[in-house]
């Protein structure tokens, strides 16, 4: 049997954090591995960090240069397919940006849907990763990807198994009491349930040996490195964060283990 693994993302750039070590591990293995990106990252920055709505912003050529760093990003990861929706970047929660009819945000939920769907009947992916219903940190492009995931997944019965990033509690508290043990500022002071809860955790892969696969697509990302606060960390600290990567499975149509280190459980053998 051929196995896909689909993650669907909302920018260019969400690929790697959270499942840039799974795509690069399954892809190594054989699987075939398929990348939805919904928007074009037209509300990224643009040159030297002036955001959506200041001098000199413009979102056409933000979104051409997005869509470059993203090949090369896929390119370090190994990734098979990419596929984009080609909506436009909502921005923040909050920005003028979204407002915009053309906005992620803002297109009727059943045409992007309906696409998403049709790229699950064509590659019938038994694995799907995506964002909790909060987006992981409530951007609404985020929270956006994730209710067509859902709304894809019920209309069509696939995948076999669907999965939601997450980043355990406990990591994300040992990850800032390292960062300032060593003396990182980190710009701000992390709220005590920040990350999800360790009890919810179902899966959690190891993909120590593609931590500098996923540094190379993060710097792949150079226009909003500003962003990517990972890049400014040391080399053990990047260790840390980004060799395991954590998943909450929401759903399960075959016979798997409830705690898996392994996203394929039940679909493979051995």
């Amino acid at each position: 049997m051929d196995l896909t693994l689909m993650a669907v993302h909302a920018h260019p750039d969400d690929e790697v954090l959270t499942t840039g070590g799974i795509l690069a591990r399954y892809a190594d293995a054989g699987f075939r591995t398929v990348l939805v990106t919904c928007t074009n990252g037209e509300a990224g920055d643009g040159p030297g960090g002036v955001k959506p709505g200041e001098d000199g912003h413009d979102g056409e050529a933000v979104a051409e240069e997005r869509l470059a760093e993203l090949r090369a990003s896929v390119a370090h990861l190994g990734i098979g397919d990419v596929e984009l929706l080609g909506y436009r970047d909502s921005g923040m929660d909050g920005w003028d940006t979204n407002k915009d009819a053309r906005a992620f945000w803002n297109i009727p939920i059943e045409e992007s849907t309906a696409k998403l769907a049709a790229l699950m009947a064509h590659y019938r992916p038994q694995v799907v990763v995506t964002y909790d219903e909060n987006g992981g940190y409530g951007h609404p492009d985020h929270i956006q990807a994730h209710r067509i995931a859902i709304a894809a997944t019920e209309a069509t019965g696939i995948p076999d198994k669907l999965y939601y990033t997450a980043i355990p509690r406990t990591r994300a508290r040992a990850m800032f009491e390292h960062m300032r043990s060593i003396g990182i500022d980190l710009g701000f002071e992390p709220s005590p349930d920040f990350g999800t809860p360790d009890e919810l955790i179902t899966a959690t892969v190891d993909v120590t040996p593609y931590v500098d696969r996923k540094i190379k697509a993060l710097r792949a990302h150079a226009s909003q490195s500003d962003n990517i606060w990972l890049l400014q960390l040391p080399d053990e600290a990047q260790q840390l964060v980004l060799g395991h990567e954590a998943f909450v499975r929401v759903r399960c149509q075959i016979e798997a283990p409830d705690q898996e280190d392994d996203l394929f459980a039940g679909l493979t053998e051995g």
